[in-house]
């Protein structure tokens, strides 16, 4: 029909149809793959800044554990530091480099078995050190709190034994003033009924001046605690101000020596104070060694009845004797106090030895070493997801201009190759030597044939 539209023709594009980009989203595999090209300069810049940083911590570290001349001291902390700096940096970049691309499960048990081992010899030469330079003052100093804690615990302990001598005092006084006592009545007559000076006043005068003699040694020895412990206080006094000091730790921690030294010599002077083992042997005296004197009285009654007061008296002084001797043996069976001893510890030793009370310095020392393996990790998870998804193959779009160059030498080259091989085999038949001739066989003989009947023909015969 004349009036019949042409078919419309499919491959134009509609006018509602929105128009085609050019160029369609670029793969995930492909971001990530330009993403690790551009950050491998950024990698090994952040590795070597972590590694010189440990370098650093490691030479404050190390410093403190070396001993010599200050030119010894300080080449041997510098090769040290750079040994490690290095180590460290060639480490992380050996991982960085192999690790995300090892593929079977065999090697990747085997690098993270190498990542752990060189993890912990990092530790092992390296994050100990850091720890000591960020946390070694302070460690030293809670190090020396702790020791003035058990100073002051072992200076209240020794004098509160010396002082337990004291408790004895009022019971020694009172024993005292009793016999005193005892005397004056004696001397109007009240034991014997006899007045006067005789054998029982001049006995229990004698055991009352005997027990002031004793209690004035007790009061003497408490002024001898008294003075030691104010000396000890004032040597703990001191060793606070270093603690709370701002000076160099190494010279406040010789000086703490100087002082713990004292403080220890005064402990000592407190035990050896102590008026429980003199008390111990008065009251021990007094029984054992009491001698009834005779009684010196001029009728027969008047001497029996001196002599039955002394008996008196001497029982008395042996439960008085009993009394001092057992106050005197509880103060003795207080354990002996053995002074703590300051022992003095590098920085390295004291952030070893309180390594639970410096865990933050623990590991922040220990991140700058190993802060790198979660980058390899990263670059292992990235490595995985491009392999996953593979890289498409390379447009002109996304070829740089030495790609191009590159791709047409290639091109050029492969071309030259296809006219060589072209050009070959027009050329050899000219040379190739001539083809042998093929004669034609002669047919047989007919008239051999001719006696021969067909089978064909003789069953149409029959």
């Amino acid at each position: 029909m004349a009036d019949a539209m042409p078919p419309k023709d499919r491959s134009m594009p509609s006018p509602s149809a929105p128009a085609a980009h050019p160029s369609s989203a670029r793969p995930t595999s492909v971001l990530l793959a330009n993403g690790v090209a551009r950050l491998e300069v950024t990698l090994k810049l952040t590795t070597a800044i972590l590694a010189l940083a440990a370098g650093v911590y490691t030479y404050l570290g190390v410093r403190e554990l070396l001993n010599g001349s200050p030119t010894t001291v300080f080449f041997a902390a510098v090769i040290y530091s750079v040994a490690v700096s290095v180590g460290i940096y060639a480490f992380w970049v050996f991982m960085m480099q192999f690790m995300p691309h090892v593929t079977s499960g065999i090697g990747r048990l085997m690098m993270a078995g190498c990542m752990l081992l060189g993890s912990l010899m990092i530790v092992a030469m390296s994050s100990w050190l850091n720890a000591s330079a960020l946390a070694g003052a302070a460690a030293i100093q809670q190090h020396l709190a702790i020791t003035v804690q058990n100073y002051t615990r072992d200076l209240d302990r020794a004098n509160s034994q010396a002082i337990a001598a004291q408790s004895l005092l009022p019971d020694i006084q009172l024993a005292s003033s009793r016999f005193a006592k005892l005397a004056e009545a004696e001397r109007a007559g009240s034991l014997t009924g006899t007045s006067g000076s005789g054998t029982v006043v001049q006995l229990l005068s004698q055991m009352s001046t005997q027990l002031d003699g004793l209690g004035q040694q007790v009061q003497e020895s408490g002024k001898r605690v008294s003075a030691l412990y104010e000396q000890g206080s004032k040597s703990l006094a001191k060793m606070r101000e270093l603690i709370s000091d701002r000076g160099p730790i190494a010279t406040r921690s010789d000086a703490f020596a100087t002082e713990s030294l004292t403080l220890m010599g005064v402990i000592a002077n407190l035990q050896q104070t102590s008026v429980a083992p003199a008390v111990r042997r008065a009251a021990t005296s007094l029984s054992s060694g009491f001698i009834a004197p005779a009684a010196g009285g001029r009728s027969g009654d008047l001497a029996e009845r001196q002599t039955a007061v002394v008996g008196k008296v001497e029982g008395a002084i042996a439960t008085q004797a009993a009394l001092l001797a057992d106050a005197a043996d509880k103060i003795l069976a207080l354990p002996r106090i053995e002074p703590t001893r300051y022992q003095t510890l590098s920085p390295a030793e004291a952030v070893l030895r309180y390594a639970g009370d410096f865990i933050p310095s623990w590991a922040g020392a220990i991140s700058i070493d190993l802060m790198p393996a979660v980058l390899v990790l990263i670059l292992c998870v990235v490595h995985a997801a491009i392999r996953r998804e593979g890289l498409p193959a390379a447009s002109a779009s996304s070829l740089t201009a030495a790609d191009l160059v590159t791709a047409m030498q290639v091109a050029r080259e492969v071309e030259d190759a296809r006219r060589a091989a072209e050009a070959r085999p027009a050329v050899a038949p000219a040379e190739a030597p001539p083809a042998p001739t093929i004669e034609p066989q002669p047919a047989p003989a007919a008239a051999a044939d001719e006696n021969v009947t067909s089978l064909s023909s003789a069953r149409v015969g029959k």
